[in-house]
């Protein structure tokens, strides 16, 4: 099946009002890179492209539109093989301009190589390719906070925030996690103001929002934030 016969069939599942919807979400994206396929979709699409021969539209970076990017993620996801899905996922990396093709994104077979996982996000976090560090944190949150965490993982989140706004959102996103699943680690860079001014109380803010954390330790968290200077 060649680019343009995929490109198709992405139109024919078009909703031009989910578009309208979608390009407020991706504001760092042109509308007219936008063909507007939900992602339930998407991904049913990806699941049946996935049974031909898809080595070309892996090979055609970069795409044009932001459903071919999703497309390519998912098509990604469906590789059993680590070492063939982590070889596309490098390719791939670069390539990703937005949050949310870059958040959606998780290869089941990756959580079976934690090891493996944990080197590829310390050189993903030294890439200076903003949506590849972010992809870096969304994996470390998603893999590492739980029975693999390890206090380094906080370290690594904290050294990588930076002037880049998607980062430093993942960074906050992170630490809101990390206060509800490893709150005794987490706190310290709270106390000991580890984290950057706006890193720092946007990670109050998510973990104030979040279910997942007491009332009381919500109201303890409110006094903790701290002045932003003014621009």
């Amino acid at each position: 099946m060649t680019v343009d016969d995929i490109r198709t069939g992405l139109f024919a599942r078009q909703d031009t009002g989910y578009r309208d919807f979608h390009s407020r979400l991706v504001p760092e994206l042109d509308k007219d890179t936008l063909i507007g396929v939900r992602t339930p979709v998407l991904r049913s699409y990806a699941k049946e492209l996935s049974k031909t021969d898809m080595s070309g539209f892996l090979a055609d970076l970069p795409h044009r539109y932001y459903e071919e990017n999703c497309l390519h993620a998912f098509l990604i996801e469906q590789i059993r093989d680590f070492d063939a899905c982590m070889a596309e996922t490098e390719r791939f990396l670069p390539y990703i301009d937005n949050w949310a093709t870059c958040d959606l994104f998780a290869p089941k077979v990756f959580r079976k190589h934690p090891e493996e996982m944990f080197a590829a996000c310390r050189c993903w976090l030294m890439s200076g390719h903003t949506y590849t560090v972010r992809y870096a944190l969304d994996v470390l949150m998603k893999q590492f906070l739980d029975e693999k965490f390890t206090p380094e993982v906080l370290d690594l989140a904290a050294g990588a925030c930076c002037e880049e706004y998607y980062v430093n959102m993942a960074v906050a996103w992170l630490f809101a996690e990390a206060l509800a699943k490893q709150y005794d680690a987490a706190l310290p860079y709270l106390t000991k103001h580890r984290l950057s001014p706006w890193v720092h109380n946007k990670a109050i803010q998510k973990a104030v929002e979040s279910r997942k954390i007491p009332p009381e330790t919500k109201a303890y968290l409110k006094t903790l934030k701290r002045k932003e200077k003014s621009c």
